[in-house]
């Protein structure tokens, strides 16, 4: 634990205050994303392809490395955003295909019910954190 206070002090002090607090805002937004993600693949596998293939560490590495992916391709890409979609859209079925071992159809299919799944939770989230503020009148 001594060893990450002494990474984290030396961060701080490298590339400032204000750097370090919007690098570690970053890094919440990446990690909380990809356990939602995660969460929605392996449900979404689980339907799709079965619970023999759809395991949860699969789910986490198409996760991981669909995001990272996604990330790359539109920073080297930021004024081709069609292009840098579909190329994302590509590496995410290769990852499906290959980790829950199912054909092209299968992996669509999986997307497909991954984009509707992450569509109902962020709208029972939002529905969740609006009735407070309508209820108080905010």
């Amino acid at each position: 634990m001594d060893v990450l206070l002494m990474i984290s002090a030396f961060a701080v002090r490298l590339i400032g205050q204000e750097l370090t607090e919007q690098l570690v805002g970053q890094l919440v937004n990446f990690v909380i994303g990809l356990i939602i993600l995660t969460i929605v693949f392996y449900i979404a596998g689980r339907v799709v392809v079965g619970k023999k293939r759809a395991l949860f560490s699969d789910a986490f590495v198409i996760s991981l490395l669909g995001t990272t992916v996604a990330i790359i391709v539109g920073f080297f890409m930021p004024t081709i955003p069609l292009i840098s979609l579909i190329l994302s859209l590509i590496v995410w079925l290769l990852l499906i295909k290959r980790y829950y071992e199912t054909g092209w159809l299968g992996a669509l299919a999986v997307a497909i019910l991954a984009v509707i799944i992450y569509v109902v939770i962020g709208l029972i989230l939002f529905l969740i954190l609006a009735i407070p503020f309508l209820l108080i009148g905010g």
